[in-house]
């Protein structure tokens, strides 16, 4: 095509595609071109502001590592992440929200009742439930993989001084589906802001912070993996999460009871002198399709 123009450059670069390409990924790069196309017709995009744009693309790799998802954050601060969540979240199951760049995969065995505190200070948190299937009926053998920040609002990827899986934990239920451990609570913390996507925060007036939260990935054969976290409800930044991960059925309570209040079977049975935090929080997955 000789004659491109800014009116017609979007219907060429589709006409270049081959007619043998995979139907899905013809629709997706149709969508993302118009989209592109038409985003900078809209604004009358400049060279600068272009320059601009790959330079943060350039930026954004320059800092990735194993330890550090630089892409992966710029999506979830953008909203991309959590409405692609919900694009793909069943209506009868707790909902999903963002898995985050701070996952460790690996994590060692955590017994039902097993303890993740271990020598840090802070408060005892409590957390059990059940996970249940849309019936409302107990899923035997589910496996739950659970994650958290450190009292100091890092995570074992970000901080030196963790091991490598601490406040890392697998846990296979049993039978009756339920599940409970000890860990501190967890506390808000911001993302990372000294790259790229912290440039784009600064650039909207927006702040870096996370309202505290416990992350899980819960797993059964024959049912649809469900990656979500769990908020409590007096979280100061809980309206105001920046990669929009809050749902309302996600939202839990601590209930602090006295030390007396502590129940047995538990690794922590016996060892607790000070008032905890309790929370009970059912998980729902769906049937896979």
């Amino acid at each position: 095509m000789r004659n491109v123009t800014k009116e017609n450059i979007t219907e060429v670069f589709k006409s270049y595609m081959d007619k043998d390409m995979a139907p899905r990924t013809r629709e997706i790069m149709s969508a993302l071109v118009q989209h592109l196309h038409d985003f900078a017709r809209e604004t009358n995009l400049t060279h600068e502001e272009w320059r601009q744009g790959i330079a943060f693309l350039e930026g954004c790799a320059a800092i990735e590592s194993d330890g550090r998802h630089e892409f992966v954050l710029a999506s979830d601060v953008l909203g991309l992440s959590s409405l692609v969540d919900m694009l793909h979240s069943s209506s009868k199951s707790t909902s999903s929200s963002v898995l985050g760049p701070f996952h460790v995969s690996g994590a060692p065995a955590l017994p039902v009742g097993g303890d993740m505190k271990r020598d840090f200070g802070g408060p005892v948190l409590l957390a059990e439930g059940v996970i249940r299937d849309t019936n409302g009926d107990p899923i035997p053998n589910a496996e739950l993989d659970i994650w958290q920040t450190a009292p100091n609002g890092l995570y074992a990827s970000q901080d030196d001084e963790q091991d490598t899986f601490s406040f890392h934990g697998l846990m296979t239920v049993g039978a009756d589906g339920a599940y409970a451990f000890t860990t501190v609570k967890p506390v808000e913390y911001t993302v990372p802001s000294d790259g790229p996507v912290g440039d784009i925060l600064r650039a909207c007036g927006r702040h870096p912070w996370r309202p505290s939260h416990l992350h899980y990935i819960v797993k059964a054969p024959g049912y649809r993996t469900l990656v979500t976290e769990i908020f409590p409800d007096d979280d100061p930044y809980l309206d105001h999460d920046t990669v929009f991960g809050v749902r309302e059925d996600l939202v839990m309570t601590y209930v602090e009871k006295p030390a007396s209040a502590f129940p047995d079977g538990l690794e922590l049975s016996g060892k607790v002198q000070e008032p905890f935090l309790h929370v009970k929080f059912d998980v729902v997955l769906s049937p896979e399709a």
